[in-house]
């Protein structure tokens, strides 16, 4: 679950530091106190693009750091692997963004990803609903995925997935054999001539910095030679440094001899003396090795000629052309055979094609089981929440070809008034409906869904107080399984949870800020009579009854 979200300098908010607890948290306040602060900080953990224009007027930056405890991490440790990130060392996991007037930056665990990264992991975080944001429940992919999840069919999906992309794989292969038919002479001519040169090269790994740090010595060992002489002489000749360095060992002796704790500081002279003879050995071993014969320098600069002609052509480097040496040898080679390619490809084809519809045909068994079911507990739940005569159907059409998600397409179809034709939930214009819809289907999936937080930004706008007292209600049983914040203008709502945070405006020194802090006891009491719409006795002993339940 979330446990820490903090603020910095966005919008109205100065700093804000909210440390959260499990179960339904709500969250409220006048239309205007900063509850969006709220949502628009979670949107930017979960990798929405920020706008400058959030930051606090006269600041240069704001912060939205959170602090994630989660049961498993498993699922998040794979995508930061993929990412090219390291797995979480615990359970916990923290998400940092920075916005700035010039740079935006993003963090995990102190390491920066990019955007596309932390939308990844958010979305396994975080599942935040409001009354206009419910893309994923109207498309009928994501909504094939809750009846999979519901018909706990994953282990079934990852089976036939595998099959699809063998079968996809294969079908790829023999429509490139299929295509090879197309080349013309003029092509094969080009290609035989292309793969006999890059053969006949028989390049090598070494042809690569090896052969150009060998030609750079052969083209100037003459030079290199003159140098390393001159060094060799600089050492060892009648005046060189060896010949000082002796006469210096005859002085450091006598010196011992008169003081013997001159000794041990007189060791690094010998060990001077020592590695100077080894460089001077080194260098006359050098210089011979550099005595390179005319053909052998000639043959060396063929060879980076031919090199280099053949990297213009195929590639800027070895490894380049050697895959098109590759590319055009399995060119030919399925022109050449082609029609054996195809027979044997058609064959394995066929038989993937067969294992694949065989493994389809019952993942399509346990949806076809599981849809009625689905759709009877998705309409009790609607029910509960104010469509007393609805109807509500999962409708799987069979699709002509395969796709990676089965042989069949999965329609939600909702009906909110008796005897009216049932249609699919996109076409659903009021946003009111449309959230009851997805808290219901949200509600049916709890127990499936692996989202840690959900949150619900004021979907219980447009609906009646007994209707708010079941959203609540239902929003509390989710909060059992799952750690739920609903943003929320309904006293039925709010009194229902089990943390109550209040959101409010203050003036100081001139300046307007935002602060959230929670609410108990008399003081959760004042803030429901205040969402009741005025005080007295009755609007007290109201409050009261709500939080008593």
């Amino acid at each position: 679950m979330l446990t820490l979200l903090k603020i910095r300098n966005l919008a109205l908010v100065d700093e804000l530091a909210w440390e959260l607890g499990s179960g339904l948290i709500s969250v409220t306040g006048e239309t205007g106190a900063g509850k969006s602060v709220i949502v628009g900080a979670l949107k930017m953990i979960l990798g929405e693009r920020a706008d400058k224009g959030l930051i606090r007027t006269g600041e240069e930056t704001c912060t939205i750091e959170s602090v994630f405890d989660l049961k498993d991490p498993s699922e998040i440790n794979a995508i930061l692997e993929e990412g090219g990130l390291e797995a979480c060392d615990d359970t916990q996991i923290i998400i940092r963004r920075s916005i700035g007037t010039t740079a935006n930056r993003q963090f995990i665990n102190d390491s920066p990803v990019t955007l596309t990264l932390l939308k990844k992991v958010g979305e396994r975080l975080v599942d935040l609903h409001g009354p206009h944001d419910h893309q994923s429940l109207l498309s009928q992919e994501r909504q094939l995925a809750m009846l999979d999840a519901y018909a706990a069919n994953e282990p079934l999906l990852t089976t036939y997935r595998h099959a699809y992309r063998t079968w996809r794989e294969k079908s790829q292969e023999l429509e490139e054999i299929q295509n090879a038919s197309d080349a013309s002479e003029q092509e094969l001519e080009l290609l035989r001539y292309q793969l006999d040169e890059i053969e006949s090269a028989n390049l090598t790994p070494d042809d690569g910095d090896d052969l150009q740090e060998r030609y750079h010595r052969s083209s100037n060992s003459t030079r290199l030679v003159e140098l390393a002489a001159q060094a060799v002489s600089a050492l060892s000749s009648d005046d060189g440094i060896l010949s000082h360095i002796s006469d210096l060992q005859k002085v450091t002796r006598d010196l011992e001899k008169l003081d013997p704790s001159l000794t041990e500081k007189l060791t690094s002279l010998e060990t001077a003396s020592i590695e100077l003879q080894d460089l001077e050995a080194t260098l006359t071993d050098y210089a011979e090795e550099l005595d390179i014969d005319p053909s052998e320098a000639a043959t060396i600069e063929e060879r980076v000629n031919l090199v280099e002609s053949l990297k213009r052509k195929y590639g800027p480097s070895i490894e380049d052309i050697i895959s098109r040496q590759e590319t055009i040898s399995t060119r030919l080679d399925n022109i050449d055979n082609r029609s054996e390619k195809i027979e044997a490809l058609t064959a394995a084809l066929a038989e993937s094609r067969k294992e694949l519809e065989t493994i389809a045909r019952k993942l399509t068994t346990q949806r076809k089981k599981s849809a009625p079911k689905l759709a009877k507990e998705i309409a009790s739940q609607l029910k509960e929440l104010g469509f007393k005569q609805s109807s509500f159907e999962v409708d799987l059409t069979t699709v002509k070809d395969p796709t990676l998600h089965g042989l069949e397409s999965c329609n939600f179809l909702f009906g909110p008034n008796p005897g009216e034709p049932l249609h699919p939930l996109r076409q659903i214009a009021s946003s009111g409906e449309i959230s009851r819809v997805m808290l219901a289907v949200k509600s049916s999936l709890a127990e499936q869904d692996a989202t840690p937080l959900m949150v619900f930004d004021e979907i219980d706008a447009n609906v009646g107080g007994e209707i708010a007292k079941a959203v609540g209600k239902k929003m509390a049983l989710l909060g059992q399984l799952h750690q739920v914040i609903a943003i929320t203008h309904f006293p039925q709502v709010a009194a229902i949870a089990a943390h109550h945070f209040v959101v409010e405006k203050e003036v100081a020194s001139g300046r307007t800020r935002s602060k959230l802090y929670p609410v108990e006891g008399e003081k959760r009491i004042n803030e429901l009579v205040r969402m009741l719409g005025g005080g007295g006795q009755q609007a007290r002993a109201m409050a009261a009854s709500l939080l008593e339940g």
